[in-house]
């Protein structure tokens, strides 16, 4: 059972759409006029799609054009939760990537991925009522340069109806959290990695009563000092190519390319002094000379470089500098 499914109570005659799952075989549905009960996951039954059209088929001669009903709509139940991204396994090495509405609004969706401010688009459209589409196939070996998933999409419905907010939502993964988040995909109906996109935020309370002698005492408390971590020990050359650094570099333009080089050409540089290197090597290409000068001008009087030369030569020309760290 799962969140947006239309069940019916076994002792009575409400239907209602499950929105929480509670645990303890506790579920929420919500029934008429957005009212919503507490039962027993084992006291409903889910209503099969088909049964409408089995036990009370409309005949084809009797079939009528759509019209509005105000009042009818006014007191239909929704699905207005349920919105996924799965990702199904296709093997060790394999997962396929898929979008899942199983709510009762159709989705005008677009979704991309990246990281600020250069964005892939990987797909858009309208996703229907109770349907998935498979987006892409990702590897797992590439699991770090996925980048963030960033998934938009309004609700729409030929209805009267409360117009519900805009749903944007960024999903950037992590190892230890991403395969350990396991269940049955709606729809899909396979195991797969899932996550809930529409899900509720939970708010923790704020306890804004202010007691001020506390207030001061902690002002004048000493504090343990914090222990230092230190940055990843960088490699003893770095590679600052631009093609190297990002796949979107065809979206940046000069300045854009030069930032994303300077930033990382000076957060590996403060890394290889925190970690007590003596030297590292920076390959920036010969190319207009432009990065090369910017690096040798933030090396020049910096009071933790020795000195710093145009490095192996006969590979790289005048396409590297050697640091040497005090």
């Amino acid at each position: 059972m799962n969140i947006g499914d239309r069940v019916r109570l076994m002792r009575g005659k409400e239907e209602g759409i499950v929105t929480k799952l509670l645990g303890n075989n506790i579920i929420e549905i919500e029934i008429e006029d957005g009212f919503t009960i507490p039962v027993k996951a084992n006291e409903v039954v889910i209503i099969n799609a088909l049964e409408q059209k089995i036990f009370n088929p409309t005949p084809a001669s009797r079939i009528e054009p759509r019209v509005i009903d105000k009042r009818q709509v006014a007191n239909e139940i929704l699905s207005n939760r349920g919105i996924y991204m799965a990702f199904v396994p296709v093997n060790d090495r394999e997962l396929s990537q898929h979008l899942i509405n199983n709510t009762d609004w159709d989705l005008p969706f677009m979704l991309s991925s990246g990281s600020d401010p250069h964005h892939k688009g990987l797909a858009s459209g309208v996703l229907k009522p109770k349907t998935s589409i498979k987006v892409q196939s990702l590897l797992i070996k590439d699991f770090d340069e996925w980048g963030t998933f960033v998934f938009q999409a309004f609700f729409y419905r030929l209805a009267f109806m409360k117009l519900p907010e805009p749903l944007i939502k960024r999903l950037k993964f992590r190892v230890n959290t991403f395969f350990k988040n396991q269940s049955k995909a709606p729809l899909l109906d396979v195991d797969a990695h899932l996550f809930q996109m529409d899900a509720e935020d939970s708010v923790t309370p704020v306890n804004l009563k202010l007691d001020p002698a506390k207030i001061v005492e902690q002002m004048f408390e000493k504090q343990a000092p914090e222990p230092m971590i230190l940055p990843p020990k960088p490699s003893l050359s770095i590679d600052l190519h631009i093609e190297v650094l990002t796949k979107d570099a065809w979206a940046m333009s000069n300045a854009e390319m030069l930032t994303l080089q300077m930033g990382t050409f000076e957060r590996q540089f403060e890394a290889a002094i925190a970690n007590g290197m003596d030297e590292i090597i920076f390959i920036h290409g010969v190319g207009n000379g432009v990065l090369r000068n910017a690096i040798h001008k933030r090396l020049s009087g910096n009071k933790n470089v020795q000195y710093f030369e145009d490095a192996q030569k006969e590979k790289f020309g005048y396409g590297a500098t050697k640091v040497r760290i005090k």
